[in-house]
């Protein structure tokens, strides 16, 4: 299954990765269907930032809150990889639920997307949508 990403999107993702440097950046995707219409951005929380990412609870229940009253979905989340490559890590690996939603991982100037299935990662094709 392919996704569609919006380049207002993507361009979040890159400039929120460029911005937190040498910290990890996180957020969520929100979107409808198989389209990732907007990153927004999160608090990083996380004791160690630099090599860890905890999105903001309070952002995560707004998020979710948003949806049920008919907004965007939250499609999945995303974090930055400051000196590493742009797929999952061992941290990312243990912490994922296999709940099916999307991963964005963004490092040097590179964005991948992931499905956290149920077992485990799998590569997600993307393409960039104008709107």
């Amino acid at each position: 299954m392919e996704i569609e990403v919006t380049s207002g999107a993507l361009a979040t993702l890159l400039a929120e990765a460029t911005r937190a440097f040498p910290r990890e950046c996180c957020g969520l995707l929100l979107g409808q269907g198989g389209r990732i219409e907007t990153a927004c951005p999160a608090a990083n929380v996380h004791a160690d930032p630099l090599h860890h990412f905890e999105i903001d609870p309070a952002a995560l229940i707004a998020a979710h809150r948003d949806a049920r009253a008919g907004r965007a979905q939250v499609m999945g989340y995303y974090h930055s990889h400051p000196n590493g490559r742009a797929g999952p890590s061992p941290a990312d690996r243990a912490a994922a639920s296999g709940d099916g939603r999307i991963w964005a991982i963004v490092a040097r100037d590179d964005v991948t997307f992931w499905r956290d299935g149920r077992n485990g990662f799998e590569p997600l094709p993307s393409r960039v949508a104008d709107r």
